[in-house]
């Protein structure tokens, strides 16, 4: 390696050395100022500090204490919701002899999945497809 390369891959090192085992000697006259309580940035900077502190306090309480419990009758309202529409169905005829209408079911050609009558969100307790019906 070049003497001017190991020079200046050193100087960090031994800059950090001399910096660890004597530090206030290389601060400078601004670094000390900056430093002081008395100046308005550090004041303002703790003032901001301790606002972040209390915002995100107060955002875990709100997430912890409001949102759960909302999420909680969230779902025990869909629950209900769920168990009444099932209910209604239960109500309802069979679903064979329920009528079928001609523009219920169009198909134009075959699904390319299963029996290629049925489609994609075929769900049997729900739909039903009778092909002597419409036709």
């Amino acid at each position: 390696m070049l003497p001017q390369r190991q020079i200046l891959r050193a100087v960090p090192r031994v800059t950090a050395q001399l910096r660890a085992a004597n530090p206030t000697v290389f601060r400078s006259a601004l670094q000390r100022r900056l430093a002081s309580t008395e100046n308005a940035f550090v004041k303002e900077r703790a003032a901001v500090k301790a606002h972040a502190a209390a915002t995100t306090e107060l955002w875990r309480k709100i997430s912890i204490y409001g949102v759960i419990p909302c999420l909680i009758l969230a779902g025990i309202n869909a629950y209900n919701l769920w168990t009444e529409h099932w209910e209604h169905w239960s109500h309802m005829p069979p679903l064979e002899e329920r009528v079928e209408y001609p523009y219920q079911n169009i198909r134009s050609k075959n699904f390319p999945w299963g029996n290629g009558d049925k489609t994609l969100f075929w769900n049997d307790s729900v739909n039903y497809h009778n092909k002597d019906k419409t036709a």
